[in-house]
This record gives structure tokens, sequence and C-alpha cells, in this order.
């Protein structure tokens, strides 16, 4: 599998020259977070430039800018990872999962600011009980391989997912 670094590279991204840290750099400290640090990034960050990973660390308000800025050429490279895992595994079969990202209970909606719908209003059956947010369906091989993922309001449902991806 191909590095970070390699990846941007070959789907023709090009990095500011004046900048002292590559979006290379910022998509490795993030998924470092990820893996290694519950996605605390502060963590990721301190760790990658003391074992001097990544000599010109950003302070955590640039780096945080930095990563939304870069957020769509992110989904554009998970996108390209999971089709490449998709062609080269032998499975035909896959598995779709969701699970609920709340922004809110059910009793702080009135007070919810970023959206406001009730198409964000879902139920988790497992809990039984409401919430509001959004829900990430997840596609993933027969062996538990992730190769998809899409992100839908709080009342979407598996079948209405099906409709998101690119089987």
């Amino acid at each position: 599998m191909l590095s970070p670094m390699t990846r941007v590279k070959a789907i023709g991204h090009e990095d500011d020259i004046r900048r002292e840290m590559s979006d290379a750099e910022i998509i490795t400290t993030a998924l470092v977070a990820a893996i290694f640090f519950y996605g605390n990034h502060s963590k990721a960050c301190r760790y990658m430039r003391d074992h001097n990973l990544v000599p010109q660390m950003l302070e955590k308000s640039r780096f945080n800018r930095r990563l939304h800025n870069l957020s769509m050429l992110m989904n554009d490279l998970f996108h390209q990872i999971g089709m490449i895992l998709k062609e080269s595994s032998d499975c035909t079969e896959y598995l779709l999962d969701s699970f609920p990202v709340p922004m809110c209970d059910n009793i702080r909606i009135f007070n919810v600011r970023l959206i406001k719908s009730e198409e964000y209003r879902g139920y988790i059956a497992s809990k039984k009980r409401y919430f509001y947010g959004v829900r990430v369906q997840l596609l993933t091989t027969k062996s538990g391989v992730r190769v998809e993922f899409v992100f839908l309001p709080g009342s979407a449902s598996d079948v209405r997912a099906l409709f998101c991806f690119t089987i």
C-alpha cells in the first residue's frame, strides 16, 4: 500500500512551496492520531515532533486549520484506497453496518444550531433511545476490511445507504 506522501503526489496534488509542513505530513499526523491516540491530535503532534518524525510541526490551531482545509483531499484519498481494496479483494460478499454519531441527546435538540431538521433525529434500537446527529454507514469485506463509508442523517436506514455506495 502506498504511503500518504506517495498517494498525494500520485493524484497530482501540489503543496504550496512556502509551507514548512507538507500536506502529506498533516494527513500522516491525523492518521497517527486516529490509530494510536484515539483521535487526539495534540498528542499525535507532540509525539511526531518529539520523535523528530515531523520536525517542523505546527501549533495546534494552525494544524487544525490545515487539516480542515484538506478534508476534501482526504475524502478523495480514502475513496481511492477503498476502490483499490475492493479491486484487490477476491471477495464478492460485503457487510454493511452503521453506527450513530450523536450531536446531542433528545432533551437538548432545541439548542442545536449546527443542523436543524427532523431528518437528523434517529433511533438506536439496541439502546431503545433517540438521538440527534448523523449515522455512519460502513461497508466492509467479509473478512472485516473497511472499504467505504458514508455519512447520512440520523434517520437514514441501511437500505438507503446502499444507494450511496459505489459497489
